[in-house]
């Protein structure tokens, strides 16, 4: 089965400062495909490059078997390749509706952002009671709730998500994971990068371990879980 999206020999950095060397990986549609790797590791560089946010210096970037490492970021939108950046990024100052009114600025978006809108809103109850109040004054899960449906609405074909649960309490966090398989129900496929390992691999159905710029382990979820490799680097035994 040919893949979805398809990382060929990456390489990129910021200047002079290389820190992927060589990536390689693939996404399946309607899966969810994990990245893991402890800080430092080159997760979000990878996926701001997939993004278009940096520069293919060297390899492939290919969406549906077209290459699309030339492509601008916006361009990279319309065409279904959406990032959740880590940290959110929610605009404090408008307000939920408006930030998830945003996410649909692309033009095949834009045609059905009424439709996507009440979906985004089933999903996530708590944004709909939220929809007048001001971004910047939710809390922590609630921007990232928002974030996950401010993605949705631009109606992506694959699904970025980086650090989805980073700053989060356990609670919130554990909620944030069990609503993610949910999001293929879009029709979408999603790419995760992570550091709770545990629970990423529950939900994966393959994952990729970056170590230094490079790719290490790979496999489905459960093998990476049940890898000694694995356990003794990220799961404490």
């Amino acid at each position: 089965m040919t893949a979805l999206l398809e990382i060929n020999d990456l390489g990129t950095g910021y200047g002079d400062v290389k820190v992927l060397h060589g990536v390689s990986i693939a996404l399946e549609k309607g899966k969810v495909t994990a990245v893991l790797g402890a800080n430092g590791a080159g997760k979000t560089t990878l996926f701001r490059t997939i993004a278009g946010l940096l520069p293919c210096m060297s390899g492939r970037v290919r969406f549906q078997g077209e290459d699309i490492g030339v492509l601008a970021s916006h361009k990279r939108v319309e065409k279904g390749v959406v990032l959740v950046p880590e940290g959110r990024l929610v605009f404090p100052d408008l307000t939920v509706a408006e930030n998830l009114r945003l996410g649909a600025i692309n033009v095949r978006a834009r045609a059905h952002s009424d439709d996507t809108l009440k979906t985004v809103m089933a999903l996530f109850p708590r944004l709909e009671e939220r929809k007048s109040q001001y971004a910047g004054t939710l809390s922590g899960g609630e921007q990232q709730m928002l974030a996950l449906g401010r993605g949705l609405m631009a109606m992506p074909r694959v699904l970025l998500l980086d650090e989805p649960t980073l700053g989060l309490a356990p609670g919130i966090a554990k909620q944030i994971f069990s609503t993610i398989p949910e999001l293929l129900d879009f029709g979408l496929s999603i790419l995760i990068a992570e550091q709770d390992v545990r629970s990423t691999l529950k939900i994966a159905d393959y994952g990729y371990v970056l170590e230094n710029g490079l790719v290490g382990i790979t496999g489905d979820g459960e093998s990476l879980v049940r890898s000694p490799l694995v356990a003794q680097a990220f799961l404490g035994h």
